[in-house]
């Protein structure tokens, strides 16, 4: 599984379990995942120019980008005047195991958490965007019809969703082949997510109130 739909083997980054436990602690902060989606969409940024877009501090960015460099999630790229480093990232994607992280220790766990975590943010900040972009008439007429959200509720057994991701991700690299020197295609960000729901657990009894005494008698006199 990845966080993004694969490209070729070249632009991975697949981590192991068992020898990048460091990797994977280092991308269970959240602002590292930003600023490492942000150098992934949008190309090679300083520390100042990623604080602005993420509303936190230069200090603060550029702490969290020196981690990633750390690990060779980001490297520097060409520097513009020199002044300030600029950083690129390594690879398109990266990609893990699940089953082997659900089968690992709390770090690799923790990991998986935090990324589904960024992932439903990026969505609702890339909801958001679009939405300013119908309301403002930045959209073209010709992206109307195809752009759009959808859910579906389906029934499949774990070898169908499997090659249901393996279908989107062959067709998405195509696809994405074919327009690479078409003038008209724009960037399209792209979530799938297949989870199967399996039972809920009833929820837990209403705790029973504590007995209380029965009311007394009136203890004035009656006349």
């Amino acid at each position: 599984m990845t966080d993004e739909a694969l490209p070729g083997a070249a632009g991975r980054r697949v981590l192991d379990t068992q020898k990048d436990t460091a990797a994977f602690k280092a991308l269970t902060h959240p602002l590292r995942i930003r600023l490492l989606g942000l150098l992934r969409q949008d190309g090679p940024a300083t520390a100042s120019e990623l604080a602005v877009r993420t509303g936190e501090s230069s200090a603060s960015t550029s702490y969290h980008l020196r981690v990633l460099a750390k690990y060779d999630f980001i490297a520097e790229a060409e520097h513009r005047d020199g002044r300030e480093r600029r950083w690129r990232a390594v690879h398109e994607v990266t990609t893990w195991s699940n089953a082997a992280v659900a089968g690992s220790g709390d770090t690799a766990r923790a990991f998986l958490a935090a990324v589904h975590r960024a992932q439903a943010d990026h969505f609702e900040r890339s909801l958001a965007r679009h939405q300013r972009n119908l309301d403002a008439g930045r959209v073209a007429p010709e992206w109307l019809e195809p752009s759009g959200v959808t859910d579906l509720l389906v029934r499949l057994t774990p070898e169908s969703l499997a090659e249901l991701f393996e279908v989107v991700e062959r067709t998405i690299g195509e696809l994405s082949a074919r327009d690479a020197g078409d003038p008209r295609a724009e960037q399209v960000v792209l979530f799938l997510a297949g989870l199967p729901l399996g039972e809920e657990a009833a929820p837990p009894a209403p705790p029973t109130p504590a007995a209380r005494p029965a009311p007394s008698a009136p203890t004035g006199d009656v006349s």
